[in-house]
């Protein structure tokens, strides 16, 4: 195959599938864009398409993942309420990495669109970092922004329900655990 030939269809779509299925760490959209000669919003399309034939995509601030099915033991997830400024989005989530826990997720409720949810998955300051200068590069809003005063839930992840409860202590110091 021509190095700048573009690859098709369903072909592609198998390329995706089994990069990301292949993959330790998250692909961003450019470079699957870059290895079949496509766009990023053809990408964009293709995740959408396999997503709606039950691949267990997931599109985070780092890049797409393929969530596969683990035998290892069980990660104790959990939901933490929590309300803070935007200036403290970082010394949230770093609370949160700093004590071994993985942060899913967050949700608000919207006064008109419901419940929103929307991927974060860091486990590290170094994906914190690259979160925080996703959003300020995008000149994102944070969804907490979204709410009245601020008032946000993070589904968390941890191999042990010590490093959650350390986690909530930390918040609880920094005044950002809603109880």
């Amino acid at each position: 195959m021509n190095e700048n030939e573009k690859i098709l269809g369903d072909e592609r779509r198998q390329l995706i599938v089994d990069t990301l299925q292949t993959s330790d760490k998250p692909i961003t959209g450019r470079i699957l864009g870059e290895m079949t000669n496509v766009s990023r919003q053809v990408i964009v399309g293709d995740i959408t398409l396999l997503k709606a034939k039950n691949e267990p995509i997931v599109a985070t601030s780092q890049g797409y993942i393929y969530m596969h099915v683990q035998a290892a033991p069980r990660r104790i997830e959990k939901t933490i309420v929590c309300k803070h400024t935007p200036d403290q989005t970082m010394e949230e989530l770093n609370i949160f990495v700093d004590n071994g826990v993985t942060v899913k997720d967050v949700k608000i409720e919207h006064p008109v669109y419901g419940d929103l949810s929307a991927s974060i998955m860091v486990s590290n300051r170094n994906e914190v970092k690259e979160f925080i200068k996703r959003i300020k590069e995008a000149d994102a809003i944070y969804l907490s922004k979204l709410t009245e005063g601020g008032i946000h839930l993070h589904t968390v992840l941890a191999d042990d329900e010590e490093y959650i409860r350390k986690a909530e202590e930390a918040l609880r110091k920094a005044d950002i655990l809603v109880e």
